[in-house]
C-alpha cells in the first residue's frame, strides 16, 4: 500500500502517513459522483443541506484551536494567520447558508411577439454535476471551504483533492462535514498521485473543474477537459503597487510588510512590485526596511512568530538563485537575501532590478518584495499592464482623481486603493485574469457557477 508522509514544512518531523488512492479508487470515486447526480431521488433538499452546514459549522466553531494547530503544522503559516484563516473558513461555511436562497432563475417575458403569446417562461438554476476541486497548500482549510461548501450548498457532488503537502486540514474537515450529516457521496476526499488527479478531472463524468494552483498546470488541465466541462482556475500574480508621492506612509508601510510577508510570501496575490514616486523613494525604502527587519521568523506554531517556512526545501534553493539573478541585473539587497535554514528564508527587499530580472517579471512566491522608483505614474502603469499576470493591485494615494484614474487604466482583476493586495473577504468576487486565470471564486461566485440555467415554458392553451 502507498502512502504519503506528510512532513511539518518547518523542521520535517513526520505528522501523518495518509493513503493514497490507487486508479480503481479514483474510479470508484467518480462513479460514486456520477450515480448519484444522475438519481435525483438521492438529491437533499435544500433545507437538509441548511442544517447540515449549520451543524458543521456548529462543529468547527468549537474545534477552532484543534483546526488552528492542524493548519499551521501542516502548511508552516504561522500560528496567528491560520487562526484567522479557521475563523473565515467558519464564515465560508455560514456564506453557502446565507447566499443559498439567492440562487434563482428569472421570468422571461413572452407574448411580445404574436408567435410568443399564451405562454410563461422562467428558469430556474440547477445544480451544475459532478465537481472536482484540486486545491493548494497555502491556505489548506479556507481554500478546501471555498471549493467545496459552494457545490455541497448548491446539491452538487464534489470531489476534492488537498495539495500533496497540506492534506490533514481537508480531510479533518470533510469529517466533520459527514459528523454533521452529510451523505459520504455527497463530498469525497482524494488524496493521490499527480497522473491520477489528471485522470481524474478529464473524466467525461466531469461537469466543473475548481483549480487552484500553478499556471502550468492549470493551463494544460483545462486543455484537457472533456467537451462541455466548465472550470475557474486560480493562479498566481506579482501583486504590484503604485506609491504616490502624497501617500500616508505611516498607514502603507505597515500594511505592505503584512501583504508581501504573509506566509513567507506565499500567496498568489502578495506585494511583490512596488513602484514608489521618486520624491519619497529614500524615505519610503528606509521605512520600509525597518519594518521588515523587524519581523519574527520562525515556527510557525509559536504565536510570536511572523513569516514560517517555504512550503519545500527546494523554494529555498531557488530563492538564492532569484536573489542572485536580480543581483546581476542591477537589482540592490538591502536586507535579507539569505536562507536562515533549510526550510526558512530571510524577509528579504530589492531595489530597483531591471526588467530582465526574474524577480521583475515571474512570480516569485517567496518572501521576496522588489521596489522601484517612479517619476511619472505613467511609468508604473505601463510597467504594470507589461506583465504577463493580471489579479490583484493597489495603489496609495490622497488625490481621488489620481486614483480613479490609476484604477481605470491598471490591468488587473481587482485594484485596491489605499489599501494592501492582499486584501479578501471571502463573500467578494476573487480571480485573476490573463495569465493569473479564469473564472470567479468567492462563496457566492462560485456557487453561482456551479449551477446552470434550464429555462421552463409553459403553453397555457395545454391546461385548457
Amino acid at each position: 500500500m502507498n502512502t504519503l508522509q506528510v512532513k511539518s514544512p518547518y523542521d520535517h518531523h513526520l505528522i501523518k502517513e495518509v493513503t493514497l488512492m490507487d486508479e480503481n479508487q479514483i474510479e470508484k470515486s467518480l462513479s460514486v459522483a456520477h450515480n448519484l447526480f444522475m438519481d435525483r431521488s438521492k438529491w437533499l433538499p435544500k433545507y437538509k443541506r441548511i442544517e447540515i452546514l449549520e451543524k458543521a459549522a456548529q462543529i468547527m466553531s468549537k474545534r477552532i484551536e484543534e483546526l488552528t494547530k492542524i493548519a499551521a503544522e501542516e502548511g508552516g503559516k504561522p500560528y496567528t494567520d491560520s487562526k484567522v484563516e479557521v475563523l473565515r473558513a467558519i464564515n465560508g461555511v455560514k456564506l453557502g447558508i446565507e447566499h443559498l436562497g439567492q440562487i434563482k432563475g428569472e421570468e422571461i417575458p413572452l407574448g411580445l411577439t404574436q408567435a410568443s403569446v399564451n405562454r410563461l417562461g422562467f428558469t430556474v438554476r440547477e445544480p451544475i454535476g459532478v465537481v472536482v476541486s484540486i486545491s493548494a497548500f497555502n491556505h489548506p482549510l479556507n481554500l478546501i471551504v471555498h471549493q467545496t461548501i459552494p457545490a455541497i450548498a448548491v446539491g452538487a457532488p464534489v470531489i476534492v483533492k488537498p495539495a500533496s503537502t497540506t492534506p490533514l486540514s481537508c480531510i479533518n474537515f470533510v469529517n466533520i462535514l459527514y459528523e454533521a450529516g452529510l451523505p459520504e457521496e455527497f463530498c469525497q476526499v482524494v488524496v493521490c498521485k499527480s497522473n491520477l488527479a489528471e485522470k481524474l478531472v478529464t473524466d467525461k463524468r466531469v461537469n466543473y473543474l475548481s483549480f487552484i494552483g500553478s499556471g502550468e498546470v492549470g493551463w494544460k488541465l483545462r486543455s484537457k477537459l472533456s467537451p462541455g466541462t466548465r472550470c475557474a482556475l486560480e493562479h498566481g500574480g506579482v501583486a504590484p503597487v503604485i506609491v504616490e508621492k502624497d501617500a500616508d506612509l505611516e498607514k502603507a508601510i505597515p500594511m505592505l510588510t503584512k501583504a508581501g510577508f504573509y506566509h513567507a510570501g506565499q500567496v498568489c496575490v502578495s506585494v511583490q512590485k512596488i513602484f514608489v514616486h521618486s520624491n519619497i523613494f529614500d524615505e519610503f525604502v528606509r521605512k520600509l526596511k525597518l519594518s521588515v527587519e523587524s519581523l519574527v521568523v520562525g515556527d510557525p506554531l509559536d504565536p510570536k512568530t511572523e513569516v514560517g517556512p517555504l512550503i519545500v526545501t527546494e523554494e529555498i534553493s531557488r530563492l538564492e538563485h532569484w536573489i542572485e539573478d536580480a543581483k546581476n541585473n542591477n537589482g540592490e539587497i538591502i536586507c535579507g537575501g539569505k536562507r536562515i535554514s533549510d526550510t526558512c528564508f530571510e524577509p528579504t527587499i530589492i531595489l530597483d532590478p531591471s526588467d530582465d530580472a526574474l524577480v521583475s517579471k515571474e512570480e516569485v512566491f517567496g518572501p521576496v518584495v522588489a521596489v522601484y522608483p517612479f517619476i511619472d505614474k505613467e511609468e508604473a502603469i505601463r510597467k504594470i499592464n507589461e506583465l504577463e499576470f493580471a489579479f490583484q493591485a493597489s495603489v496609495f494615494t490622497k488625490d481621488i482623481d489620481s486614483a480613479f484614474e490609476m484604477v481605470n487604466r491598471i490591468n488587473a482583476s481587482t485594484v485596491m486603493v489605499n489599501d494592501h493586495t492582499a486584501f479578501r473577504v471571502d463573500w467578494m468576487p476573487f480571480g485573476g485574469r490573463d495569465s493569473s486565470g479564469i473564472g470567479l471564486g468567492g462563496i457566492p461566485y462560485s456557487m453561482h457557477e456551479m449551477t446552470r440555467s434550464k429555462l421552463i415554458v409553459i403553453k397555457s392553451e395545454a391546461f385548457n
